[in-house]
């Protein structure tokens, strides 16, 4: 599924708009995102859990010339999903 199926979808199941549907979806992407370029865990009960991982800093090689190089320590975003989703996904009834 693409933003736009994804879109289509939240229409549907909510009987939004598209446009309505769209501008949701940009504003939940957004406060994730700037939350998480502040360092802040973002936890959706049942659904999971946005958060950020440091990698240091390394050694590495370049595997075309066997040359020693540095690796820039980095941040990377990470999403854990929720029991819930888990279940959902495995098909655990309850």
């Amino acid at each position: 599924m693409n933003k736009t199926e994804l879109i289509e979808a939240i229409a549907k199941e909510s009987g939004l708009s598209g446009k309505d549907a769209e501008a949701g979806l940009n504003a939940t992407i957004a406060v994730i995102q700037k939350s998480l370029k502040k360092k802040q865990d973002v936890r959706v009960t049942g659904f999971g859990t946005f958060s950020i991982t440091r990698t240091k800093a390394r050694k590495g090689r370049n595997p075309a010339t066997g040359e020693a190089i540095k690796i820039k320590a980095t941040n990377s975003p990470r999403f854990k999903p929720g029991k819930t989703l888990k279940d959902f996904v495995n098909g655990v009834k309850k």
